[in-house]
């Protein structure tokens, strides 16, 4: 195998394929990307086995054939080689000749034909979104998925279909988060649940335009993103995911209508006195016109007010301030709303076509003291 590409071309489509080598394997081939030229077509491809990413990269193919070679390696030398052409040649040895300028290097490789290409998919649907759209959903959801494998489902996102409407959930036992996004076109009602560490990295290859669409296609095992060149293959997680409907309540006591921005500064102040790792709760105390929130820590204490629109009941209430800060990050709204029912009740924070809503248990605060 003999090809020529440029040093920023060749950057990219490492950069994009590494993201699914797996950091730990039994099986040495899996540390490896594939270069695969055997067609008129320079391919980059990696796979752990749960995900695997294939992305084309421009450049010239004198020498038909492919080779694996180790990623870690690969992406290091790669990155720092001049900004000039690279050629890449392999011998029948499966040595792997890097040149770029005056640099050369030499490293051994793999034969391409022991390497875990992606899947076939035999694609059932799909549908397509734009990158801007698909990017925002992940950023404005990913934050409340659970780190643990305690529960593999909480891990994971809902994508769910129905009415032509998209609905994405991530939960973790103590918040929701949920964004919802109209379909172009006629589809299957359908669920599935796609692991967090695929949309993480699907997050950071996409470019984010509006204008560059992804196609989504689907089976009951497998999800595939067709974008840019690229194509992301994952497995799905398997088994029913929760009753998301039932845990939804629209009645509510307490309404209060409050800028987005005051409210998540005057928690990001309070926050100052906790330590990480410190389970301090921030108190809310809303009454007619104002909201103010209190905070107690071993360093001191803080507390501020905040103008409010309040329709119902005063109230009392404490949150994990993390859990706020967090939704009203990603929200890009001027002002939010906020609906109560009690102490005990969750706090939902959503507009009024419920394009996204934020559910955040309440804690205990008594002994906030």
């Amino acid at each position: 195998m003999k090809i020529v590409c440029t040093k920023s071309n060749l950057v990219k489509g490492v950069s994009i394929v590494s993201k699914a080598v797996p950091s730990k394997t039994t099986m040495s081939i899996l540390e490896c990307v594939l270069i695969d030229a055997t067609t008129d077509i320079i391919r980059l491809t990696a796979n752990d086995m749960e995900l695997g990413i294939q992305t084309d990269i421009e450049g010239e193919i004198i020498e038909r054939g492919m080779i694996a070679i180790d990623a870690k390696f690969f992406s290091e030398i790669v990155r720092k080689l001049p900004d000039s052409d690279v050629i890449i040649e392999t011998d029948e040895s499966l040595q792997t000749t890097i040149v770029c300028e005056k640099a050369k290097f030499n490293i051994s490789g793999k034969p391409g034909d022991e390497f875990s290409y992606l899947p076939i998919i035999e694609k059932d649907e799909s549908i397509e979104v734009s990158q801007f759209t698909l990017k925002e959903v992940i950023r404005q959801t990913i934050f409340s998925i659970a780190d643990s494998d305690s529960n593999k489902l909480m891990t994971g996102e809902l994508f769910e279909i129905k009415n032509n409407m998209l609905r994405v959930v991530s939960l973790d036992g103590h918040r929701i988060s949920i964004r919802k996004i109209a379909l172009n076109a006629d589809v299957t009602d359908k669920k599935l649940v796609v692991p967090g560490k695929t949309l993480i990295e699907i997050s950071k290859i996409l470019s984010g335009e509006a204008e560059s669409k992804v196609n989504i296609s689907y089976t009951s095992n497998h999800i595939v993103f067709e974008f840019d060149n690229t194509v992301v293959v994952s497995r799905l997680l398997e088994g029913e995911y929760f009753k998301i409907d039932q845990m939804l309540s629209s009645d509510y006591d307490t309404k209060v209508r409050i800028n987005k921005k005051e409210l998540l500064n005057c928690i990001d102040r309070a926050t100052l006195l906790v330590k990480e790792g410190d389970k301090k709760p921030i108190i809310i105390n809303i009454g007619d016109e104002i909201m103010e929130l209190k905070i107690k820590s071993q360093i001191g204490s803080m507390n501020e007010e905040i103008m409010i629109n309040k329709e119902g009941k005063d109230l009392l209430i404490g949150f994990n301030p993390k859990f706020l800060i967090d939704a009203l990050r990603v929200i890009d709204d001027e002002e939010v709303t906020l609906y109560l029912m009690n102490a005990k009740a969750p706090c939902f924070i959503k507009d009024d076509n419920e394009t996204y809503i934020y559910l955040i248990l309440p804690v205990n605060f008594n002994a906030a003291g």
